[in-house]
């Protein structure tokens, strides 16, 4: 006889794990099914160079959304470290401009020293402004869909208007009038987003909206041991309550029930044997796409990712044209090319199907946070990891030629990179035991390939407003779908976006709330 589990989950990535431990810990049974030999999904650390004792977050890379809440609730030991240096951003004539969250008068001072002295009042006025929204409206985010209305009210006139009616471009060229600064600014709006600040359609405004509320302060933080160190922690959750976990397990079919017949779910094995077991919920902490073709459905409208990403190992830090110490230059999110005006013409390259000439780019340095991800003798010797985030780098120049496409992403980025160094970055590559630089680079078709992203969008679809939009939303969680015994539980939900739980939390909550 076919065995029914309270929940069936498809999808081990750390909303799959949350949701697996909210419920099993419960007293639900709960059977969790992973397509790959292992769970994390996008939450993982590997060591990704061969025979090299360094392990890397090799997609996901920090913190931000994760709410306290989870973590106290599941009782998660994870060590989460908080940036001193906020960002560098190189600046035209040699100089750059070097935010210091310790030291408000070096802050400054560095604003003067590359001309925009005049936008030191607003970038405090505009940081002040959006810590106090991030305080009102993340401690809404583990809670039931509040309605448009109270939306705005809690929101307040003026932040409804500009940061959810305005484009967010509009907003920031009136506030600031160093295009380096709005630029820094702006970089929110985009991550993991393609699309122009000016467009009125609000796509870039959900996208700066998520990246300046999470935590309740905006800060984006590092796992130490590695965005792997989280995923252990959910899995460790998860196994303590009693969900079983498959791995090597492709689910391939759904059949949804009714209001009163249990729900099917279909998978394969590594052997290529068929199972199946009944649930009184499936959820689906697989992208919105995936969860269509798993029921027989037409997908809506193609997710597009927009980020190349590369993972690196260093013999050393780079010297910075600058002069800025490079501890200090990586120890934050170094900004290259990112002014408003760059920003907005890689834009338009990509958008007509052209790797941008001068990509825009963000990099960090993991290991001057938290060494414990290199081995000993790495961290004698002076290695670090790096990580460089490509912006505007959409699906569509990868589609056609995915090998191709991605050698001349990657030689844009690092001539992007090398624009602001004092020496080739690839003077600094390491070498694994094979001998081969220890630079890893994943496209948005790699993405789709790895971790089952569609289009590699890192959110699994354009970011929805983390409040109810229509009428019968209002009071649910966000996860719900027209099949009543199916949630939709990873980040594609409405309050979904990047590492954080809430999806997962809020689909086993909405269990719980009808059983």
């Amino acid at each position: 006889m076919q065995a029914t589990y309270d929940a069936v989950i498809v999808g081990g990535g750390h909303n799959g794990l949350t949701a697996a431990a909210y419920l099993s810990r419960a007293g639900r049974s709960v059977l969790l099914l992973e397509r790959a030999d292992h769970v994390g999904g996008a939450t993982v650390s590997a060591r990704a160079f061969d025979g090299v004792d360094a392990r890397v977050s090799r997609y996901s890379y920090l913190v931000s959304l994760l709410p306290r809440q989870v973590r106290d609730e599941l009782g998660l030991r994870v060590d989460l470290r908080r940036r001193r240096i906020s960002s560098c951003t190189p600046a035209p004539g040699g100089r750059a401009l070097v935010v210091d969250t310790g030291d408000d008068a070096a802050t400054a001072a560095s604003f003067a020293d590359v001309g925009a002295g005049a936008d030191v009042a607003a970038w405090r006025a505009f940081g002040a402004r959006t810590g106090l929204l991030a305080a009102r409206l993340f401690p809404t985010m583990t809670e039931p869909l509040m309605s448009t209305a109270d939306a705005r009210r809690l929101l307040g006139h003026d932040d409804w208007r500009d940061l959810v009616e305005r484009p967010v471009g509009e907003v920031v060229e009136a506030t600031f009038t160093s295009d380096l600064v709005r630029g820094i600014v702006l970089t929110d709006a985009l991550i993991g987003t393609f699309a122009s600040v000016h467009e009125p359609g609000g796509r870039a405004n959900r996208c700066f909206l998520y990246h300046v509320v999470g935590g309740g302060t905006g800060d984006w933080d590092v796992p130490v041991g590695g965005m792997g160190a989280l995923a252990g922690a959910l899995e460790a959750a998860a196994r303590a309550g009693g969900t079983r976990i498959v791995t090597s397990a492709d689910v391939t079919t759904i059949v949804p029930g009714s209001a009163t017949t249990a729900a099917e779910v279909g998978w394969t094995d590594a052997e290529g044997g068929q199972h199946a077991v009944g649930a009184r919920h499936v959820l689906a902490a697989c992208a919105p796409a995936v969860l269509d073709r798993l029921l027989g459905r037409a997908p809506g409208q193609a997710p597009e990712g927009a980020q190349l990403k590369l993972n690196m190992l260093l013999t050393r830090l780079p010297r910075l044209r600058s002069g800025v110490d490079p501890r200090t230059a990586f120890a934050g999110t170094l900004h290259v090319h990112e002014s408003a005006t760059e920003l907005e013409a890689a834009y338009r390259q990509a958008a007509v199907g052209r790797v941008p000439d001068v990509p825009p780019v963000e990099t960090y340095c993991h290991s001057l946070t938290d060494d414990s991800i290199l081995g000993p003798d790495l961290r004698a010797s002076g290695h670090h990891t790096l990580t460089a985030f490509g912006l505007h780098m959409p699906a569509r120049l990868f589609a056609a030629d995915p090998d191709g496409a991605r050698e001349r992403a990657l030689g844009a980025t690092l001539r992007s990179l090398d624009s602001v160094l004092a020496e080739p970055l690839e003077d600094c590559l390491a070498r694994d035991a094979t001998g081969a630089p220890c630079l890893e680079v994943r496209s948005p078709v790699d993405l789709e390939a790895d971790v089952g992203l569609p289009g590699g969008h890192i959110f699994h679809r354009d970011l929805a407003w983390p409040w109810a939009e229509h009428d019968d939303e209002v009071g649910t969680w966000g996860v719900e779908t027209a099949d009543p015994r199916v949630l939709v539980a990873g980040a594609g939900a409405r309050r979904g976006g990047g590492v954080s739980g809430i999806p997962g939390r809020a689909a086993a909550l909405a269990v719980l709330s009808t059983t």
